[in-house]
């Protein structure tokens, strides 16, 4: 086994030994533990003064934007050492300065925010979301209404259900700017929804007329100054309208060269593909960390177990197959990122440039930005959750009491079930779109497995995905179209049919990732292709239920699953260190009761 190959897949090449080194010392060492006996108000403000170092300390914000793989790296190092700074520095690249980037090009007044950002001296929040209503995001009740005396803007929130929420805002000494997300009312009309850039804390954390911040209750999931912002009646300028190209003219008609209101919506929405990008960058980091992590503690580990006393703990299959399968599940997603980020033909730009690119959305927009990258940031994040609690459990009391790290990774991963776009509506939307084939070609159907079934070839693998995914596929549009022609009203149809749609997507993401998988098993080095098959039994394991139930595999698929599972193990075992040392991991991610002397 070459580590240095190894080492190669799990970085990439985009970035030199200069660029790489820049990142780090973005995010030194330091940042990697947090003093002990510091309250919530200090544990904030470290947290964005780090924020504030590595933002001075890393490349320009707009080149980061630009190059994908330099800010997924920043991100993943910063995910790695504390992943409330990786929240934080994600709202404040993708989701505050991104939009004054992409939707403020070309307009001269945008300047100063842009610049108060990039240089630190203000932090990024978002303003999107309402408590008070789901799926929000489609139909912001938070209001712009153009103001002809002063040429500005008038934004509310009509009450508190529509209360922006979460925000990292709450800190009261620190100055903060937004994105605010709101509906653009004009001439009695709703225009779409649109992007604002507003501050809402001024230099220590003054706050304008008309903001109102009401802090949240602490909460220690994923440490962050979480608020609710209500917006009455605040005055911005004509020039914190991120208008993409749209505008109100002097005789106050209002146009948008890219078409109406839910068009416009799309465009709004096209910041995400940098977000998810992100995140399933940082998925993959977290996920590299937690099974190194897992086999420092299990390596060497003695047992008392009365069937062999003093053996080791890694000769019990289930701590292997768990170790084997978190440095799998590290070395898959860190396939599914690559994947993400590399250079392709992006429906991201789509959206950014012709609306509706994506397929028609029900529960929310994502998918009409992006329905292949935001599917795999659903599949992603519920890997990493997955497996980050895995190896948690299997670490025993030291990976819950001796070390946060752990525990903070698995809040960070159950976070971003619903951050970033909620994972369930996701699936729902895509499973949406393959029933009616919006944008979607089911996968053909095959005479039979390749290769004798052989569970140990990617063909057979990608055999059974593609067949279940078109099966179900086939199945959830077969039972809409009837309860529709039966009579049934369309929330009636999907209401009914929501598990199996679930399950559908679910079918479309394996396959979407065995596919990366098979490709990487292919180009990579040699010694990737055990691990990667491993990952892939996993999965095929997890969704056997589904297998059967669709008629893809006989009854004892299982047992053929674990014989294969089995000699995968028995394949890598001597291999792990090697495996796990190609993460690079930084010296404070240990073994969990590391901390001993």
């Amino acid at each position: 086994m070459s580590i240095d190959d190894l080492r190669r897949f799990v970085h990439g090449t985009s970035l030199d030994a200069k660029a790489r080194a820049r990142l780090e010392e973005a995010v030194p060492e330091e940042f990697f533990t947090v003093p002990g006996g510091l309250t919530a108000p200090e544990r904030h403000a470290l947290t964005y003064e780090r924020l504030r170092r590595a933002g001075l300390a890393a490349p320009p914000a707009s080149e980061l934007l630009a190059d994908p793989p330099a800010l997924c790296a920043l991100l993943e190092r910063a995910a790695i050492a504390d992943p409330p700074l990786f929240h934080l520095m994600l709202l404040h690249y993708t989701l505050a300065l991104g939009p004054i980037l992409r939707f403020g090009e070309g307009q001269e007044g945008t300047r100063p925010v842009r610049e108060s950002l990039e240089s630190m001296a203000s932090f990024g929040t978002l303003l999107m979301t309402e408590v008070g209503r789901s799926n929000s995001h489609l139909s912001p009740r938070t209001v712009a209404r153009h103001d002809p005396a002063t040429g500005g803007f008038v934004l509310s929130t009509p009450d508190v259900r529509a209360a922006k929420f979460p925000t990292n805002t709450a800190h009261p000494e620190l100055p903060k700017t937004a994105a605010v997300y709101a509906t653009l009312v004009h001439g009695g009309e709703e225009r779409g929804v649109f992007v604002f850039a507003v501050p809402l804390r001024g230099p220590g954390g003054a706050v304008p007329p008309g903001v109102r911040i009401v802090p949240a209750p602490e909460t220690t999931g994923l440490q962050v100054d979480y608020a609710a912002v209500l917006l009455e009646e605040v005055r911005v300028p004509y020039e914190a309208w991120l208008r993409d190209g749209a505008g109100i003219g002097a005789d106050g008609a209002f146009h948008d060269p890219h078409g109406p209101a839910a068009a416009r919506l799309t465009r709004s929405m096209g910041i995400a593909p940098p977000v998810w990008r992100a995140v399933i960058s940082a998925s993959a980091a977290i996920t590299r960390a937690s099974a190194g992590m897992l086999l420092a503690h299990s390596a060497g580990r003695s047992t008392l177990g009365r069937l062999a006393p003093r053996r080791p703990l890694t000769d019990y299959r289930n701590q292997q197959e768990a170790v084997l399968g978190a440095l799998a599940s590290a070395y898959a997603l860190t396939a599914v990122a690559a994947h993400a980020t590399a250079p392709r033909p992006s429906p991201d730009a789509a959206a950014g440039g012709d609306a509706g690119a994506g397929p028609a959305t029900a529960w929310a927009p994502w998918s009409a930005v992006d329905r292949d990258l935001a599917l795999l940031k659903a599949a992603a994040t519920a890997q990493a959750q997955e497996t980050v609690s895995a190896c948690r459990v299997h670490s025993g009391a030291p990976g819950f009491a001796a070390v946060e790290r752990l525990n903070a990774y698995r809040g960070l991963t159950h976070a971003y079930q619903n951050a970033g776009g909620d994972n369930e509506l996701i699936r729902y939307d895509t499973a949406r779109a393959m029933a009616d084939l919006d944008r979607y070609a089911p996968p053909g159907p095959e005479l039979g497995p390749p290769d004798d079934g052989d569970l140990d070839s990617p063909a057979v693998w990608l055999f059974l995905a593609r067949d279940a995914e078109r099966r179900m596929r086939d199945r959830l549009a077969g039972r809409v179209e009837a309860a529709l022609d039966g009579g049934e009203d369309a929330f009636t149809a999907w209401n009914g049919n929501l598990a199996l749609a679930a399950r559908t997507a679910d079918a479309c993401a394996d396959r979407v990732v065995l596919e990366i998988l098979a490709a990487a098993a292919g180009d990579g080095p040699r010694a990737l292709g055990p691990v990667l098959r491993l990952h892939a039994l996993d999965r095929l394991e997890r969704r056997a239920s589904a297998l059967l139930n669709e008629g893809v595999v006989p009854p004892g698929f299982l047992d053929e699953v674990w014989a294969a599972r089995r000699r995968t193990c028995d394949e890598l075992a001597p291999r792990a260190q090697e495996l796990a040392a190609a993460f690079e991991l930084p010296a404070p991610v240990a073994a969990p009761a590391a901390f001993l002397p």
